[in-house]
């Protein structure tokens, strides 16, 4: 079944975290650097685990990284790597929280190349996945191909996140995501 199928399938009244995810942010533009780079963060917090549990995570996630500041998180220390470890409202990995820290750091360094990280991201599409993945783990840690490529299609610079048959394929089409434009 397909992510499509599922989330479709969910009554429009249900408390699973996957149907408004589905409906009104996966696959659509972000422009906002903060929201990228939250997104990022669950997209590498999810490997091994559901992205259900990210959803129903995201808000303390959020919460603990300083509302997905990037600044704020490049500026962490030792003792937030400790506090991170210890929140049992999110993933506690030290590859995973020392990945966010590093990835936050490096997303500083590319808004003073590019002026966002958006903008970096804009400066090198369209490419292949497999182009992607090595630019990405020039940048960034914990990165491979199935967190880069989740997080582009989230993000809207990768087709597929929806089934043309989708009922939401049409308005993220109608957002105008990069995959469009390249």
């Amino acid at each position: 079944m397909s992510y499509c199928d599922f989330a479709n399938a969910l009554p429009a009244n249900t408390d699973n975290p996957n149907k408004h995810y589905h409906d009104h942010q996966y696959g659509f533009p972000i422009a906002d650097d903060n929201a990228l780079f939250g997104r990022l963060l669950l997209e590498i917090n999810q490997a091994g685990l559901s992205w259900t549990l990210m959803l129903k995570k995201q808000a303390y996630f959020q919460a603990a990284y300083a509302g997905f500041d990037i600044a704020e998180v490049a500026a962490f220390d030792e003792a937030d790597r400790a506090r991170l470890l210890a929140d049992a409202g999110i993933v506690r990995n030290r590859l995973k929280v020392n990945a966010a820290i590093h990835n936050a750091q490096q997303i500083l360094h590319l808004q003073q190349q590019y002026g966002s990280f958006k903008a970096w991201l804009d400066a090198h599409h369209p490419r292949a996945l497999p182009e992607w993945v090595k630019l990405f783990k020039k940048q960034f840690k914990f990165v491979g191909g199935e967190i880069v490529n989740e997080f582009l299609m989230s993000t809207g610079y990768l087709p597929g996140a929806h089934s043309p048959d989708c009922p939401v394929y049409a308005q993220v089409a109608a957002a105008n995501p990069p995959w469009r434009q390249g």
